[in-house]
């Protein structure tokens, strides 16, 4: 496989290994040829995605953001010396003429990750789902298919979505644990509880209630994706993961405040069981 990748492919594809299994799968089981552009992408998100983990104040991580800016804009302290991800991300860009605006736009909407800010709305959470989980399975489909890619965008969209919930609903023992939160306010209202009240951890009954609604929220993202019409062969690579999330969807609801007990998440030959039948199914 390495001798079919560039030097910078590769060595993004091992880096992509490390810091997010999930996607180093979804590339082992994408076209040979489009395996490099896919581990470029997948492991700049993965680098900019976890920034705020690496990073004590947001000072620093706001630097390490403007890294990536600079290198999109072709500034020269964005260099690519020393940076494969930043050489193979670059090459993917020209290769596959990926909207450098999108990647721009994942880089900013990744400011919000640095602060303990609220999500306000869910119309906010889906903004942010959109410019980054939803994005990135658009660049992916680009570099797959780029003919096949605009009609699916509406999938896209739906399939980010339920992505980034179930995400932030694995995530969501650590956030609480260092103050942070990605569900919506809203949210929390309905059941009548407030941010502090959530952080608190005491009200049972309504937390589980909020991860329920959230969860479901999810789910319902999940079944607009699915209706949006039967994917295309080419793309099915890029919904991969998204196959992964309905299993944490539906244990977070049934879970509820359980979550910060147990890991919800499932077994990693569970995870890659479930890609492996996706893709020959060609469904998520």
């Amino acid at each position: 496989m390495s001798q079919q990748l560039s030097t910078n492919d590769t060595l993004a594809l091992a880096a992509l290994r490390e810091t997010d299994r999930d996607r180093y799968l979804a590339c082992l089981l994408s076209p040979v040829e489009k395996r490099g552009a896919l581990a470029a992408l997948y492991a700049f998100n993965a680098e900019i995605a976890r920034i705020r983990d690496l990073v004590r104040e947001p000072l620093p991580g706001e630097v390490r953001l403007q890294y990536w800016r600079d290198l999109l804009a072709g500034a020269g302290h964005g260099s690519t010396e020393a940076n494969p991800i930043a050489a193979a991300l670059l090459q993917a860009v020209e290769q596959h003429r990926l909207p450098v605006a999108a990647l721009q736009a994942m880089v900013d909407a990744r400011i919000f990750d640095l602060y303990d800010d609220p999500v306000e709305t869910t119309a906010m959470l889906e903004g942010y789902a959109g410019e980054t989980a939803a994005a990135l399975i658009q660049l992916a489909s680009l570099v797959l298919d780029p003919a096949a890619s605009p009609s699916c965008a509406d999938i896209a969209g739906h399939a980010g979505v339920a992505q980034a919930i179930a995400g932030a609903l694995l995530l969501m023992p650590g956030h609480r644990a260092r103050g942070q939160l990605f569900l919506p306010l809203q949210i929390l209202s309905a059941v009548g509880l407030d941010r502090d009240g959530f952080l608190a951890g005491s009200d049972r009954e309504r937390i589980s209630a909020a991860i329920e609604a959230f969860a479901g929220l999810g789910l319902d993202h999940l079944r607009k994706a699915r209706s949006g019409g039967r994917l295309p062969r080419s793309l099915v690579a890029a919904y991969l993961p998204v196959a992964l999330a309905e299993p944490v969807l539906l244990a977070a609801r049934s879970a509820g405040a359980g979550i910060f007990e147990r890991d919800i998440r499932p077994a990693q030959w569970r995870r890659q069981l479930r890609m492996m039948r996706a893709a020959y199914a060609v469904r998520f």
